[in-house]
């Protein structure tokens, strides 16, 4: 199963970087879920690249949501203006992440990565 996890306004690069790495040095995602940044758009002739604004993450057996959704708010949590996240199932059903507690972040990833 694949997600992705795209930061909503501000620095989007910036913040997905930051994300990434968050991400990489939690070992309970990192040992379940193979992670690469990636872009929204598609390259502009004439310009050297794309910018990078969204996580993706190749899900293996034994990942755990509730730890995904806790690292993700547990990352807000660290920005000066806690960013909006959407969560992306690759069925296409989405969930943003706003001004949500830990706990309610942690729900509403375990709910979206349910559908199976």
């Amino acid at each position: 199963m694949k997600v992705s996890l795209q930061i909503v306004g501000g620095t989007g690069e910036e913040e997905a970087r930051s994300l990434h790495d968050w991400l990489l040095l939690d070992r309970t995602v990192r040992s379940t879920a193979q992670m690469d940044l990636t872009s929204s758009s598609q390259p502009v002739p004439g310009q050297q690249g794309a910018v990078f604004d969204i996580v993706s993450l190749a899900l293996g057996s034994g990942f755990n949501a509730a730890a995904l959704g806790l690292s993700i708010a547990s990352w807000r949590a660290t920005r000066p203006q806690q960013p909006t996240v959407t969560v992306e199932h690759e069925d296409g059903t989405k969930v943003t992440i706003t001004g949500a507690s830990p706990q309610e972040a942690q729900r509403v990833v375990e709910q979206l990565l349910a559908r199976q």
